[in-house]
């Protein structure tokens, strides 16, 4: 069974079959809808195509993915929502001294470490000069975060951004996670991987927590509206000509075209960078450096052994699939057009980003694409597929009947269910995923 799915069932096969499952949500739903699901079915792809780079390149168990999407997030309202002037006037003098003390405590801190010999006096001054440089910062920050968020708390109360273009974040989002990603690989990549993910979750619940109570930063948990956008609203795109020309040649409304036409430039958008880093991610691994990379993943102790910094590889390839993770972030706010930090639930879409790359085909970069595709896919149409099944199911029950009103209502709960049931019949039947690792090579992307 196996050997004949790997046969006849290929990439391009799979792929076709998802892009007829989006042309028969068009039809029989709406083209919109249908638009929407495959600008987020990319950006879920993006993602996927991230955490591969991390666990297919390198084995590296990482379950931190919503921490650095969450940074993707945060630039996109730092680089693209204006300055709050009366904020910066009230309290981002305090801001920036707080900063100031902050990196002087810690440039203080590092002299001492490196000027003086290792034992108690060292210690005792690192503890000394860190406590000190924290209490005196401390002097200075909150009085500036209470004067910040209390101007115009329900519309502001926040420094706002840069005013900058909103494309802009996707790469300053990328720099963000890559940033943090460093960080946390000095300090966690030493570790096995069992605490490797235990440290990756942790500080994901961190940096989350962050983003959620620093309020004269992100605003919090009242979330950021109206971040702008880079194409057309819709209801601009109602009041132009071409627009309602073209809407009485198709025979839609204006608004119907309006909202395609949106939906069709964020997905070009989407597209254009999803191939631009599957090109880059193909180059990487076909390259002496991912050669190299999959020794070490495959076996470490021999790659040690054969001269390879194991610890700064796998520093690397953990740097460059948070930035993919953190470029889908940023992707993700700007398509939203608000960012929520409370939305980042890291239990569950990690949960699903993984499900996506096993089920697609770990260490196969256009199997995780396919995962992407299929898993967000399914995530958003199993509730409508579950209440047509379970409606043709108990149709020859009577109306009032209690058993056809408790399988309706639970075919509304039936999205998790969907998704432990694709990953079981993939592990059975496609073990390796639905395109392996071994498929991919230089000379046959499709094979």
């Amino acid at each position: 069974m196996n050997a004949w799915l790997n046969r006849y069932i290929g990439a391009p096969t799979l792929f076709g079959l998802m892009g007829l499952a989006l042309v028969l949500v068009g039809v029989l739903q709406s083209w919109s809808l249908a638009l929407t699901i495959a600008i987020y079915c990319v950006i879920g792809a993006i993602m996927a195509l991230g955490l591969n780079v991390q666990w297919g390149y390198a084995g590296l168990f990482n379950v931190g993915l919503m921490g650095f999407a969450a940074l993707g997030g945060i630039a996109a309202v730092l680089v693209s929502m204006p300055p709050t002037p009366e904020a910066w006037q009230a309290g981002g003098s305090g801001i920036i001294a707080s900063v100031l003390l902050s990196l002087a405590t810690l440039a203080v801190a590092l002299l001492v470490y490196k000027r003086m010999r290792r034992g108690r006096a060292r210690m005792w001054a690192m503890v000394l000069i860190l406590l000190g440089g924290y209490l005196i910062t401390r002097q200075f920050f909150d009085p500036a975060v209470e004067l910040i968020e209390a101007v115009n708390p329900a519309a502001t109360g926040y420094l706002g951004g840069a005013g900058l273009p909103i494309m802009l974040s996707w790469v300053v989002g990328g720099f963000f996670a890559a940033g943090a990603a460093w960080l946390i690989g000095k300090i966690t990549l030493g570790l096995r991987s069992d605490y490797l993910a235990i440290a990756t979750l942790g500080i994901a619940e961190i940096i989350l927590s962050v983003l959620r109570f620093e309020e004269w930063l992100t605003r919090g948990v009242n979330n950021v509206n109206g971040l702008p956008r880079p194409l057309p609203q819709e209801i601009d795109l109602q009041q132009t000509a071409w627009v309602q020309e073209w809407a009485l040649r198709l025979g839609t409304t204006v608004p119907d075209l309006a909202s395609i036409t949106v939906k069709l430039g964020y997905l070009g958008l989407a597209l254009g960078v999803l191939l631009l880093l599957f090109w880059l991610a193909q180059s990487a691994i076909h390259s002496p450096w991912g050669r190299m990379m999959r020794a070490i993943r495959d076996n470490e102790t021999a790659a040690e052994a054969m001269g390879k910094d194991v610890t700064g590889r796998h520093l690397q390839v953990f740097v460059l699939g948070s930035a993919i993770i953190g470029v889908a972030g940023a992707m993700l706010v700007t398509i939203d057009g608000q960012f929520t930090p409370n939305a980042y639930n890291p239990l569950r879409f990690t949960f699903l980003i993984w499900v996506m790359v096993i089920v697609g085909g770990s260490g196969n970069n256009l199997g995780a694409i396919l995962g992407g595709f299929l898993i967000w896919f399914f995530w958003v149409q199993a509730e409508p597929i579950g209440l047509w099944f379970m409606d043709v199911v108990t149709g020859t029950l009577p109306a009032e009947s209690w058993l056809r009103a408790h399988l309706l209502e639970g075919a509304a709960h039936i999205r998790l269910m969907v998704m432990g049931m694709i990953l079981l019949l993939v592990l059975r039947f496609r073990p390796h995923g639905l395109i392996p690792e071994r498929s991919e090579r230089p000379h046959s992307l499709w094979r």
